[in-house]
């Protein structure tokens, strides 16, 4: 598998931390230290069509037409439809005409699409496989809780991968503990159901969060260098969940890297759930700081909680 074309989108409404001091108990000095996020984008809009762009502008940089692409993979936990698929609204946007799919991997979704993805390339039915994370986490959080809502921001990122290149490797887990990182669905108004859910929006522990990360990420991608029998001071670059500086210093440190290969993006859009990845995927790209035939290893983590790694050469 190889990666052809990459492309993101944020919303143009910037949140810096000192703006959340007039609602919230709460102060730039406060998240910067514990977090490293400086400020957030938050979307105000339809998030399919932040999603169309990031597509449109992976597509472009691949080189591609939107009738070269054989299959849609969409990574959302949350928007504005129950159903259709966001992926069949990004579809008819961008002019697709190739089937298309939603998973909810959570935060690691961009990794478990790219497992998909390779897959479907391996056997042989498609050539070119776009794959974008739309991801709006603003909306599930609660704005009087100084805890979470001051960690997330929205954003659309995408890529293209095809046929070619070496074979990456993946390491997956979930390990299920919805009450650590959860939030719930509205509920309908069947006249039938009895189980009393009302709205609840997004809790965390983060504390527990914190500690699996860092375990979770830092076994990966030792695993998947030892698979490969590769040392992991030969990895160029580390492209990890943008959560937590904390947590990305925490696993830097138990590999033993220097920091120029854990570059990070979330002082300026904060934790972006499944878009993260590929959001700072393409910063590096667009910037030439990703060279063909480097080694990179991905990490990410989320609900579930879901884990997924992935060692690949760009």
């Amino acid at each position: 598998m190889q990666f052809i074309g990459t492309g993101s989108a944020t919303p143009e409404l910037i949140i810096k931390n000192t703006e959340l001091e007039r609602f919230l108990d709460t102060s730039d000095e406060w998240i910067r230290t514990r977090t490293g996020i400086e400020e957030r984008r938050i979307h105000d809009g339809n998030l399919e069509g932040l999603a169309a762009e990031a597509a449109r502008r992976a597509m472009e940089n691949a080189g591609l037409s939107v009738s070269d692409i054989d299959f849609f993979i969409c990574s959302t936990v949350y928007n504005r439809f129950m159903t259709p698929a966001l992926s069949c609204v990004i579809q008819g946007l961008i002019g697709a005409g190739c089937p298309c799919l939603d998973i909810n991997g959570a935060c690691a979704g961009f990794v478990y699409a790219l497992e998909m993805a390779d897959a479907y390339l391996a056997r042989g039915h498609y050539q070119n496989i776009l794959i974008v994370c739309a991801e709006e986490p603003t909306r599930m959080a609660d704005w009087t809780n100084r805890a979470t809502c001051v960690l997330f921001g929205d954003a659309a990122a995408a890529c293209v991968v095809t046929k070619g290149g070496r074979d990456p490797l993946f390491r997956m887990h979930t390990a299920s503990n919805p009450e650590v990182l959860h939030g719930y669905n509205t509920a309908g108004n069947c006249p039938y159901d009895k189980s009393g859910r009302v709205y609840e929006p997004m809790t965390m522990n983060g504390q527990e969060v914190y500690k699996f990360a860092v375990s979770s990420a830092t076994e990966d991608i030792r695993a998947l260098c030892e698979t490969a029998g590769l040392a992991i001071d030969h990895i160029d670059h580390f492209i990890l969940h943008q959560a937590n500086l904390r947590i990305l210093e925490a696993v830097r440190t138990r590999l033993h890297q220097p920091v120029e290969k854990f570059p990070h993006n979330l002082e300026h859009y904060g934790n972006t759930s499944s878009a993260s990845v590929p959001l700072l995927l393409d910063e590096l790209n667009r910037a030439g700081v990703l060279k063909r035939g480097e080694t990179i290893a991905m990490s990410a983590f989320g609900a579930g909680l879901t884990t997924g790694a992935c060692l690949l050469t760009w």
